[in-house]
Order: C-alpha cells, then structure tokens, then sequence
C-alpha cells in the first residue's frame, strides 16, 4: 500500500464525522450519548450551553468539564409524542452526570426530529 492511499484512508473517518445531515446541523440543541455505570443517555445542549464549556471539539468540552469540574449537566432525550401524536426526541429531566460514572461521551444523531429543551 502506497503512503498516499494510506493517507487517504486515515482521512476517510474524518470525512464520514464532518457530514453529518443537514437535519442534524439545524436543531436547537446537540445530543450526545453518554455510557455510564449504570447505562446509557441521550443528553442534549444548546448551542449556548456548549459554548460556555470552553473551545475545541464539542465531545472534548465534554469531557474536559466532566473530568476537571466533577460533573456536566443537561437535558436527558427520550422517544415521545408530539402534540400532533407524531413521534419525535424531547427531554424528559435535566440530569448530571458526575465524573465517577461517564465512560464515554460521542456524538448523536438522531434519526427523529428533536424538539428544543424547555425555556429557562
């Protein structure tokens, strides 16, 4: 294998993580999937809540708050009905999830439409 298709294919990923769809990109808040002890949640933050956790890639920011303040806190997503009985993502409880419990944080797409977390 040559050294430039091996190149090519360390960026292939990278291409595959930048598109994410459109619907996606458009939504009030960004979800992640957070593996825990005890299992695992859909968390949501707006785009404000993320930017107050500092610069670099969101998942870093994350992390980097979970593992230096002890704790992130958000909205959990659950699969509901909207009022037009059609089905969609909405949040269910703000939780924390504290640093002795998260082992892995990564991105979320949901595949239904998400509806933005209560107004505060």
């Amino acid at each position: 294998m040559t050294a430039t298709r091996r190149l090519a294919l360390i960026g292939l990923p990278a291409l595959f993580l930048a598109a994410r769809p459109a619907a996606a990109q458009d939504t009030p808040v960004r979800l992640f999937r957070l593996v825990t002890q005890r299992g695992e949640i859909v968390m949501g933050l707006t785009p404000a809540e993320l930017a107050a956790l500092g610069t670099g890639p969101e998942v870093e920011r994350i992390a980097r708050r979970i593992a230096q303040e002890g704790q992130v806190t958000g909205w959990r997503y659950v699969v509901g009905r909207a009022p037009d009985g059609s089905t969609r993502l909405a949040t269910r409880e703000q939780v924390a999830v504290l640093r002795q419990e998260a082992l892995v944080v990564e991105p979320y797409t949901a595949a239904l439409p998400v509806a933005p977390p209560p107004a505060r």
